[in-house]
């Protein structure tokens, strides 16, 4: 089963298409798909009209909607630090379809390095990225209210 999908793979065509208005409605529905675990950018889901605007700000060095055998599957983007992000839609994941976009990124983007944010509860996330081969640099801690520190 497992060389069967391999070979699949080498058979399907994975491509990037830089993000334009038309891709709204496809990213909102992907980021609506989303388990809140996964989220370390907002912690509410935006309105279609901020999402919108988001988008069309153009945030990211690079943003792409990653495409399996001509269908929508995900979405990829490089931010302005370098930072890369990946989200495939659920029937979509298993295939090798995130290492193919992140070899194009990379491919088309070459930086020195490229860093991963990921939500330490996201398992998923953690284990594609060490899969291939990103190394975990740090822990980040937030404190979201005045607190009084211990004396």
């Amino acid at each position: 089963m497992k060389i069967k999908l391999i070979e699949n793979l080498r058979h399907s065509i994975v491509v990037l298409k830089e993000v334009t208005r038309r891709d709204c409605k496809f990213l909102y529905e992907l980021l609506k798909s989303r388990e809140s675990k996964v989220n370390i950018s907002h912690r509410k889901m935006p309105t279609y009209s901020e999402h919108v605007r988001f988008v069309m700000s153009k945030p990211y060095s690079k943003w792409y909607v990653i495409y399996f055998n001509s269908k929508k599957a995900g979405s990829i983007y490089l931010s302005k630090q370098d930072e890369v992000g990946i989200f495939l839609k659920k029937n979509m994941k298993q295939k090798g379809i995130g290492t193919k976009a992140m070899n194009i990124l990379m491919e088309l983007n070459p930086r020195s390095r490229y860093l991963a944010n990921v939500n330490p509860k996201n398992t998923n996330s953690i284990n594609f990225f060490k899969k291939n081969n990103f190394e975990l640099l740090q822990h980040t801690y937030e404190l979201r209210s005045k607190v009084k520190f211990n004396q």
